[in-house]
């Protein structure tokens, strides 16, 4: 080190001597030999280690100027038109938007897929219609073209109605105890297969009325005997239906709704009592009725023209008579019983297979109603024939 103070350039590489857009290096300031006098002229205050110059032309030569873009909050300086322009001219041009697409057309939604095919004994209803609108069911669309809405019961339900018939037939033999079982089971599905066959479903408190009135009929029967069995049971439909009247009374829905549940809480407790003439009747009526009907249902169901089956049916039911009558004690007569009774369970097989039923029904009033329709003749040409 030396006290010599530097007097050239900073740099002497001449690549350095100037930087774009800024002003030329500042030359350092020589080093003070002596004390630092005060100014005699009073101005701005004066920072340690600033060297004090008495002309302002040359303190402006060796103050940094500063010639840069300024980051300054308080200050914007103003450009000209001409600068201006400068900074812009090397903008891409704007394009303009292109004009957007007009929406396309609403389409039309498309047609919903035709049903398939109906198989077995299973109807296919038709499509649900667009806009909300209630669909028509397959029964509206044949009465619109001048058809019968009928289908009658499959082989199945068939089968099922003869299995029941058979276990009320077996039963009828063994004693009066042994025919409530089955003849229990009759009366529930009927109740509840009346109710569904009329699109009430579920309807559990006209279910249970009717079935409960069942019950009490069959217990009336057992408690006054066969002998007082018309009385029991008139009685016991006789309290049913004031009591079905009550209780649509207190209801409030509307007055065509109470009063179509009225007629359908009546007619099912009317059926499932009714069918409580297989207890009150003689044990060997009983049984060839039951064994009769179970001939005509499966007859009924075969693969034939309706006016062929229903003859079929007959002369089967009229054969099983017989057949049941070599075991019991009615003699010649069990062929009349069994086709009275096949003529009563051919109207209860017709009525269930009204206005397209569903499965559901052919599997409740399909199966019970034919059993349940005979049971008033059984108990009748029983008493007329024994």
């Amino acid at each position: 080190m030396t006290d010599r103070s530097y007097e050239g350039p900073w740099n002497e590489n001449p690549h350095h001597d100037s930087h774009p857009g800024y002003g030329p290096y500042p030359q350092p300031y020589p080093q003070a030999s002596a004390p630092r006098q005060p100014s005699p002229h009073p101005g701005p205050q004066q920072w340690p280690g600033q060297q004090a110059y008495g002309d302002p032309q040359d303190a402006l030569q060796h103050t940094q100027q500063w010639q840069g873009p300024t980051w300054d909050t308080q200050t914007h300086p103003q450009l000209s038109a001409a600068a201006a322009t400068a900074e812009t001219a090397y903008l891409p041009p704007v394009e303009a938007p292109e004009p957007a697409a007009a929406p396309a057309p609403p389409q039309p939604p498309a047609a919903a897929p035709a049903p398939p095919a109906p198989h077995g004994d299973e109807p296919a209803y038709g499509p649900a219609t667009l806009g909300g609108t209630p669909r028509l069911t397959d029964a509206q669309r044949a009465r619109a073209e001048g058809r019968s809405p009928i289908i009658d019961p499959g082989m199945q339900p068939a089968a099922l109605t003869a299995l029941l018939g058979l276990l009320l037939a077996g039963a009828a033999g063994l004693g009066t105890y042994a025919l409530l079982v089955p003849l229990v089971v009759l009366q529930a599905v009927t109740a509840a297969g009346w109710f569904r066959l009329n699109g009430m479903w579920p309807a559990r408190q006209g279910i249970a009325l009717g079935f409960a009135g069942a019950l009490v009929a069959d217990v009336a029967v057992l408690s006054a005997g066969r002998e007082s069995a018309p009385a029991a049971v008139l009685g016991t439909l006789g309290v049913w239906v004031l009591l079905s009247l009550v209780l649509q009374l207190r209801s409030h829905a509307d007055p065509d709704e109470r009063m179509y549940g009225l007629m359908a809480t009546v007619a099912s407790a009317a059926l499932a009592i009714v069918a409580t003439g297989y207890l009150a009747a003689d044990p060997d009526a009983a049984a060839i009725g039951a064994a009769a009907v179970a001939a005509a249902v499966l007859a009924r169901a075969l693969p034939l023209p309706t006016a062929a089956s229903a003859v079929v049916a007959l002369l089967a039911a009229a054969g099983m008579g017989i057949v049941v009558d070599g075991m019991t004690d009615m003699g010649a007569k069990g062929a009349l019983l069994g086709t009275g009774a096949a003529v009563c369970a051919l109207i209860g097989h017709r009525v269930a297979a009204y206005d397209y039923p569903s499965r559901f029904v052919h599997f409740t009033a399909g199966v019970t109603l034919p059993l349940t329709a005979a049971a008033p003749v059984v108990w009748v040409l029983g008493r007329v024939l024994g």
